[in-house]
C-alpha cells in the first residue's frame, strides 16, 4: 500500500485482510471440488475395485458384494478370493488399453506352468484356486464341453501378483509376444541398446557423481555470475556490433567487385540489384543497431547491475537455492496424486454390460462422465499453481531485500515469512494467475492434438491456420506469463489484488520497455551461456571419467543421460535466477517513479545500481561518486 509518495511500499497486509480471504475463496472451493472427486470414486468404490480388482461380473475381490440387477454371477462371496485372474492375458486392446479377457477372483495365482485340463483340476483340488468361470466345477474341467470358451487358454503361463493392485501377471513376457516382437528382438543380447542399458547399469555411480556434479555448478555459478555478467554482456554486445558492421561490409564489397568485374549479362544485373538491395538493407539495420545501442548503452549497464544484485541476493538469501526442489517435490507429490485419482475415476461408475464382450465394466454416465474432462484440467490449473507459489514466494523475498535498508536488519528466515504471507494472504492471487493461464494453454493443448490427428488429412488453408493460432496462442501464453510473474512482484510490493497488481505492472512495464526488451534479450542469451557451460563441463567430466573404464559404445547413453540432467538442473536453478532479476527490476522501476533521491525520498536500490540514475538525481547531489555519497547521506 502506497501510504506516501515516498514510502508507499510498507507492508500493510492486515488492510487487505478481508478482500485477500474473499481471493482465497477461489482455492478453497477448486480444492474442495479437486478433492470431491476423490472422495466420490473412494465412496462408490472406484478406489477398492482398483487396489482389490473386480472380476467380470461386477464382483470386487476379497469383499462380500451385492447382486448387480441384470448381471448373472454377481453378489458372490469372494473373501477369500483376493486375486485378479485373467483366462487370455495376452489379449490386449492396445486402442482402449484394456485386455479384452474374461477375469475372475481366485485364491492362488498359478506358479507354475499349467498345460493340460488335467493339471486345472490338479491346480484346483491342490489349491482350492478354481481357474474357470465360477458355475463349473473345479472336478469335471477336463470333460466339459465349455471348458474351451469358460477356462483360460492353455498353456497356462505361471504368474504372480502385481504388489498393490492384487492382479495375476505373466511371468514370461513372452505372453505378449505380438507387442513385444520387435522390442524383445531389439534388445537381444547383440543389440546396441543391451550394450546401452548395460552401460548405464554398470556405470550408475558415476552418473549419480555427474548429476551431483551439475547441480553443485548450478547453484555455484548462480553466485558468481554476477562477476562474470558485465564481461559475458559487453562480448555479446561488441560480437553483435562488429558482426553486422563485418556483414555490411562484405555485401558491399561484394556489390563493388560485382559492378567493376561483371558481365553485362541479364542474370549477372539481376544479381547486382540484389546486392544492392541486400548492402542497402544491411546498412540500415547496422544503423539502427549502432543507435539502439547509443541509446541503450546505459541500460546495458543497468542489466549488468541487476545480476550483480541478483547473485548478492542469493548470498543474503541461500535457501532460494533450494525453491528448485521443493517445487519438484511438490509437483511430484501432486502428479503422483492426480495419477492415482485418475485410476480411480477408471473404475468408478455403474456397471454396464458390454454387448461385444459380454464382460461388465464400470463407467461414469450422465454429468459424471465429465468429471475426468475436470480432472484433466485441474492437472494444468494445479501445475501453474504450484509453480505461481513459487514464483510468488521468490518475489516476496526479493521485495523483502530490496525495500530493507539495513541487510543487517533482514528477518530471520525472509523465505519462511514469504511463504506464510502466501499463504495467508495471496493464495487467490496465484489461483488467478493460474487459471488465466489454464485458460489459454487448454485450448492450445486441443489445438495441437487436433493437428496431430489430422496431420496429412487436413488441406493446406486449414493447417496453416491450426498453426497460426497454435503459435499465437503459445505467444500469448508466454505473455501472460511474464505479466503473471510481474503482478506477483507487484502483489508482493503493494500487497494488492491480482487485478490491481497485473494493472499496476502492466503500466510499469510499458513506461520502461526498452529497459525490458534490453534486460530479457541480453539476460536470457547470459543465462543461455551459464546453461550451455554447465552442460559442457559436466559433459567433459563425464568423458574422462567413463572414457577410463569403457568404450565408446557403452557410455554413450550415460553420458546423454547426465548431459540431459545437467541442462535440466541449470534451467530450473536459472529460471529462479531469471525471477529474481525480473523482480529487481521492478521494485527497481518502482523505486524510481515514486522516490527521486531527495532527503526523505531516498531510493531503496543497491549502489550497483545507483549508476542507472544519476541522471535523475537532484541538483544537490549531482552524479558519480558524488552523487553516491549525496543518496548514502
Amino acid at each position: 500500500v502506497r501510504c506516501s509518495s515516498h514510502i508507499g511500499l510498507v507492508f500493510i497486509s492486515e488492510t487487505r485482510k478481508w478482500s485477500t480471504r474473499s481471493h482465497s475463496r477461489l482455492v478453497i472451493v477448486s480444492q474442495s471440488a479437486r478433492g470431491s472427486i476423490c472422495g466420490f470414486s473412494i465412496v462408490t468404490g472406484g478406489a477398492a475395485r482398483l487396489v482389490f480388482g473386480y472380476d467380470s461380473y461386477g464382483n470386487t475381490c476379497g469383499q462380500r458384494n451385492e447382486p448387480i440387477e441384470g448381471i448373472r454371477l454377481s453378489g458372490l462371496d469372494h473373501t477369500d478370493r483376493k486375486f485378479v485372474f485373467f483366462l487370455d492375458p495376452c489379449n490386449i486392446d492396445i486402442v482402449q488399453r484394456k485386455i479384452r479377457s474374461l477375469a475372475l477372483c481366485v485364491s492362488l495365482c498359478p506358479s507354475e506352468e499349467l498345460a493340460t485340463y488335467q493339471d486345472l483340476k490338479r491346480f484346483a483340488m491342490l489349491n482350492g484356486s478354481e481357474l474357470c468361470s465360477y458355475e463349473l466345477a473345479g472336478h469335471k474341467y477336463p470333460g466339459l464341453p465349455e471348458r474351451f470358451s469358460k477356462c483360460p487358454k492353455l498353456p497356462v503361463p505361471p504368474s504372480k501378483p502385481l504388489p498393490v493392485f492384487n492382479r495375476c501377471t505373466p511371468l514370461d513376457i513372452s505372453c505378449y509376444a505380438k507387442f513385444a516382437e520387435a522390442v524383445v528382438t531389439f534388445v537381444g543380447d547383440n543389440s546396441v541398446l543391451h550394450r546401452l542399458v548395460a552401460g548405464v547399469a554398470a556405470s550408475k555411480e558415476i552418473i549419480i557423481g555427474l548429476c551431483v556434479l551439475a547441480l553443485g555448478l548450478s547453484m555455484i555459478l548462480m553466485v558468481i555470475i554476477r562477476y562474470i555478467s558485465a564481461v559475458l554482456v559487453w562480448i555479446l554486445t561488441s560480437l553483435v556490433v562488429l558482426g553486422s558492421l563485418a556483414g555490411t561490409s562484405v555485401l558491399w564489397w561484394l556489390y563493388i567487385d560485382h559492378r567493376l568485374y561483371g558481365n553485362a549479362t541479364v542474370a549477372i544485373a539481376d544479381s547486382g540489384q540484389a546486392l544492392l538491395v541486400y548492402a542497402a538493407a544491411a546498412t540500415v539495420f547496422t544503423m539502427i543497431l549502432l543507435l539502439l545501442m547509443l541509446f541503450m548503452r546505459k541500460r546495458v549497464a543497468l542489466t549488468v547491475a541487476l545480476f550483480a544484485v541478483a547473485g548478492k541476493v542469493f548470498v543474503q538469501l541461500p535457501l532460494l537455492s533450494l525453491q528448485p526442489f521443493v517445487t519438484f517435490t511438490a509437483l511430484l507429490l501432486f502428479w503422483s496424486y492426480w495419477a492415482l485419482t485418475l485410476l480411480f475415476l477408471g473404475t468408478s461408475g455403474n456397471p454396464v454390460q458390454n454387448e461385444e464382450t459380454g464382460l461388465t465394466e464400470f463407467r461414469l454416465t450422465g454429468p459424471l462422465q465429465y468429471l475426468t474432462w475436470y480432472h484433466a484440467v485441474g492437472l494444468v490449473w494445479i501445475t501453474e499453481f504450484i509453480l505461481a507459489c513459487q514464483q510468488m514466494t521468490v518475489a516476496g523475498a526479493v521485495v523483502t531485500y530490496y525495500f530493507t535498508r539495513d541487510k543487517n536488519r533482514l528477518p530471520v528466515t525472509p523465505i519462511l515469512s514469504s511463504v506464510l504471507r502466501l499463504v495467508r494472504y495471496h493464495l487467490g492471487t496465484v489461483a488467478k494467475g493460474a487459471f488465466i493461464i489454464t485458460l489459454v494453454k487448454i485450448p492450445r493443448l486441443i489445438l495441437m492434438y487436433l493437428h496431430n490427428q489430422l496431420k496429412g488429412k487436413e488441406n493446406a488453408c486449414a493447417r496453416c491456420l491450426l498453426k497460426t493460432c497454435i503459435c499465437c496462442l503459445w505467444c500469448l501464453e508466454k505473455c501472460l506469463n511474464y505479466l503473471n510473474q510481474n503482478a506477483y512482484a507487484a502483489t508482493a510490493i503493494n500487497s494488492t489484488s491480482f487485478c490491481t497488481s497485473a494493472r499496476d505492472a502492466f503500466v510499469i512495464l510499458v513506461e520502461n520497455a526498452l529497459r525490458i526488451a534490453t534486460i530479457n534479450a541480453i539476460g536470457d542469451f547470459v543465462l543461455f551461456l551459464g546453461k550451455i557451460l554447465i552442460v559442457t563441463a559436466t559433459a567433459f567430466a563425464g568423458v574422462l571419467l567413463l572414457n577410463s573404464q569403457r568404450d565408446y559404445a557403452e557410455w554413450l547413453l550415460p553420458l546423454a543421460i547426465v548431459c540431459l540432467f545437467s541442462f535440466l538442473a541449470a534451467h530450473c536453478f536459472l529460471s529462479v535466477f531469471e525471477i529474481v532479476v525480473d523482480v529487481l527490476f521492478l521494485c527497481f522501476a518502482v523505486d524510481t517513479k515514486y522516490n527521486d533521491g531527495s532527503p526523505g525520498n531516498e531510493f531503496f536500490m543497491d549502489k550497483a545500481l545507483m549508476g542507472g540514475v544519476s541522471q535523475r538525481l537532484p541538483p544537490e547531489c549531482g552524479g558519480g561518486e558524488v552523487g553516491t555519497a549525496c543518496q548514502q547521506s
